[in-house]
């Protein structure tokens, strides 16, 4: 191992002394309450928004299940992330919002605990899992539904203090 990568590894957290991927011991911290939002949208056909919209999907409540599935998953997120500490959520809130000019969702989770860490991830895996949900309720109306931009929102707690998106936080986009 070269000096370069020990001083580096030092530096990151979830890398042990030889480069191994580590959970975080977040023992010695205090529990915090923390906060995170989290963002995404569903882009679908004008015809399947309607659909859905008007709760004729052939599965059923697209909306509601989607929600739920996404509630379920912040739940679960340790199970899913590997290096994910499992915590104890105090609220998890996701709200899907149509938007007829996409047309499609809007889909916005908050995730709220007190605890060592932080929950991002929760915020992250609930709208992540309630687009895919979504997808998945709608698939037989539209294959070509389209899931963009999972993003943080904010986040409040910890260490590493406050944190709001903002336009230019992301690099220039560049073409596929």
């Amino acid at each position: 191992m070269t000096q370069n990568f020990q001083s580096a590894s030092r530096n990151l957290n979830h890398l042990d002394e030889l480069g191994q991927a580590q959970m975080v011991d977040v023992s010695p911290k205090a529990p915090t309450i923390r906060q995170a939002v989290a963002a995404g949208s569903v882009r679908m056909l004008p015809e399947t928004f309607a659909q859905v919209q008007s709760g004729n999907a052939p599965k059923g409540d697209v909306l509601g299940t989607a929600r739920l599935a996404g509630i379920m998953a912040a739940k679960q997120t340790s199970a899913l992330i590997p290096l994910c500490h499992p915590l104890p959520l105090q609220k998890v809130e996701v709200q899907i919002t149509p938007e007829p000019q996409l047309p499609g969702y809007q889909i916005r989770a908050t995730v709220k605990t007190k605890a060592e860490t932080g929950v991002e991830m929760e915020a992250l895996t609930a709208v992540a899992v309630a687009a895919l949900t979504l997808y998945d309720m709608a698939k037989a109306l539209e294959k070509s539904i389209k899931i963009e931009a999972i993003y943080l929102v904010s986040k409040t707690g910890g260490k590493s203090g406050e944190y709001s998106w903002q336009e230019d936080n992301l690099p220039a986009a560049t073409s596929p």
